[in-house]
């Protein structure tokens, strides 16, 4: 009898530079109110944005089922501009709300926005050749820590 993973091993990962940004249009959270699982979301009636950092002014709902609970936020504006959501760590960037998918792995925090994102981090972690075809400026994996003390970040 052989143990073959139930989703096939990916051989090859290639990292096209798909910044953290991507991952903010839907976002799992603990709820303020009943500690249940929350979405966060763009408002209804927003139109859908062009480009992925559009996501970070869009204007926010937070909402959970278990609840009730309904909650809207607006990007502050510093003058005449908007002042976006910074996306990264173990809150949404929006309502400050800690996410729901987070777990201690290695000796910290592993993180994840949805279901998507996982899925995205599951790939990349689960290939056994990693390649970056675009610049890590703001590219997530390459933002990625090097959790193994034996290893250096590239």
């Amino acid at each position: 009898m052989t143990s073959e993973p139930s989703h096939p091993v990916p051989v090859r990962h290639r990292d096209d530079g798909t910044p953290l940004a991507r991952f903010t249009g839907r976002m799992l959270v603990v709820c303020p109110k009943c500690g249940g699982r929350a979405l966060v979301v763009p408002r209804p009636g927003v139109e859908a944005p062009k480009y992925f950092t559009e996501l970070l002014f869009q204007p926010r709902r937070l909402v959970c089922e278990g609840c009730g609970t309904v909650a809207d936020r607006t990007a502050e504006q510093r003058g005449g501009a908007l002042v976006g959501a910074v996306p990264g760590g173990t809150e949404d960037p929006f309502f400050r709300r800690p996410l729901w998918l987070q777990t201690r792995c290695a000796g910290r925090i592993l993180w994840a926005y949805d279901v998507e994102h996982v899925d995205a981090l599951a790939a990349f972690v689960g290939a056994r050749l990693r390649e970056r075809r675009a610049s890590p400026t703001r590219a997530m994996f390459a933002r990625l820590p090097a959790w193994d003390e034996g290893r250096r970040a590239p």
